[in-house]
């Protein structure tokens, strides 16, 4: 199975659920969720790891293919994991 197949099989439920959690509890309220407890920042802390290390991934990997980075990491600071999916589901197969 393909990069791009994992990619979407994994964006598509992905993208309902967060779509539940912003009709549910709004933008700000996804961020809010984790400020209450240590427990939260340490989820929150883990995904801003997880999401520097796959721009780090990202950024040379789409200079390489002649595709601009940046608004795959304006897109990921602002929908999380979503916008590194949907780079590699429109990513030109090789």
């Amino acid at each position: 199975m393909s990069r791009k197949n994992i990619a979407l099989i994994m964006l598509i439920p992905f993208l309902g659920l967060t779509l539940y959690a912003l009709l549910d509890v709004g933008y700000i309220g996804i961020l809010d969720y984790h400020r209450h407890s240590s427990a939260g920042w340490q989820v929150f802390t883990d995904l801003v790891i997880a999401l520097v290390l796959v721009l780090s991934f990202l950024i040379p990997h789409a200079r390489a293919n002649g595709r601009n980075p940046w608004p795959w990491v304006i897109g990921t600071l602002f929908t999380g994991s979503i916008a590194p999916l949907l780079y590699l589901v429109t990513a030109k197969n090789k």
